[in-house]
């Protein structure tokens, strides 16, 4: 009777103990464009926060893998480095319309394991501090006069979210999107120093990234597609709503980890990102950032991940981008 209490007893902590895992020896958060935009923010909140709440003991390295808006790193890590589990992957609401156009190649939303969110963003639409337009509606109205005057920059090419944004708008305008004198960059970074220099007149983008070009004072928001105005410091940037555009635009901002990664070293990661995301240094770093909250984990990241797609998807067809 003892041996078999003790047998049991064994067993169950056999059990436990397979599916606990020890911290990974080493991170690394894959950026996949260039430094400067907005996966490069991603990887920089994850790495300070999990260093400042003491979940890892050495500090994550971030590393750069541009190509695709995306693509290049999915298929990366789902061919190369499957069960890598230190390796994470940042990806925002522009990889899942990517996803659901058929851009990364013939990976689906199914080929990765689906970790974690950690905020969320907004679409907005800016100019040079000493740009003509003062608002969105003159923007608009100069794009309608004559489509080849304006020049509109973004970090990804025709058919991703930020050409989405300014199609959207276009539309509503009453302009053919295909019009649009539209320049593709890699990354985020690339089109703000665009517009800087002068080479472009417009750029479409996320908000958080503009946080430190609006501090600087060289660039101004014209529209920000979000439901209503956002908290301090940037509750003076109207949205495009209140200017008679019926747009918003979302950006979920998180992480992915490679198909083989175990069960075991999945949950850890879970786990280590809700303690994460309730600390406040997180959330200090967060509202530095320019982000607002917004945390999924596991099952209910997955599914909504999943369903963004298929949004996305119907969105796309109605340009002629998807089947």
């Amino acid at each position: 009777m003892i041996r078999t209490a003790l047998a049991s007893a064994v067993l169950c902590l056999t059990t436990q103990a397979s599916f606990a895992a020890e911290p990974p020896s080493r991170t690394e958060c894959i950026a996949p464009a260039k430094p400067g935009g907005g996966f490069d923010l991603t990887c920089k909140l994850l790495q300070i926060s999990l260093q400042q709440t003491g979940l890892v003991d050495s500090p994550m390295r971030v590393t750069y893998m541009p190509g695709g808006v995306g693509a290049v790193a999915y298929n990366a890590i789902i061919a190369q480095r499957p069960a890598e589990f230190g390796t994470l992957v940042a990806f925002s609401g522009g990889s899942l319309l990517n996803l659901s156009q058929g851009k990364f190649g013939r990976y689906s939303v199914d080929d990765v394991k689906w970790l974690a969110a950690v905020g969320t963003d907004y679409g907005m639409i800016a100019v040079r501090a000493d740009s003509p337009y003062q608002t969105l509606n003159e923007l608009m109205a100069a794009m309608k006069k004559d489509a080849n005057s304006v020049v509109v920059g973004a970090g990804a090419s025709i058919g991703s979210q930020d050409w989405m944004k300014t199609a959207l708008l276009a539309r509503e305008a009453g302009i053919d999107p295909r019009k649009m004198r539209y320049v593709a960059f890699e990354g985020g970074g690339e089109a703000v120093t665009a517009l800087l220099g002068n080479h472009i007149q417009v750029v479409s983008g996320d908000m958080s990234e503009m946080v430190p070009h609006l501090e600087g004072g060289k660039m101004r928001v014209l529209a920000v597609m979000s439901d209503k105005r956002l908290p301090e410091p940037l509750q003076a940037v109207p949205t495009a709503k209140e200017q008679g555009f019926d747009i918003e635009w979302p950006i979920i901002r998180g992480f992915y980890l490679g198909p083989k990664v175990s069960d075991a070293e999945y949950q850890w990661w879970e786990t280590a990102f809700k303690k994460m995301t309730a600390s406040d240094e997180f959330k200090h770093q967060r509202d530095l950032r320019g982000l607002f909250e917004f945390n999924l984990t596991g099952n209910a990241l997955d599914s909504y991940v999943k369903q963004q797609v298929a949004d996305y998807r119907e969105k796309a067809k109605s340009f002629g981008l998807a089947k």
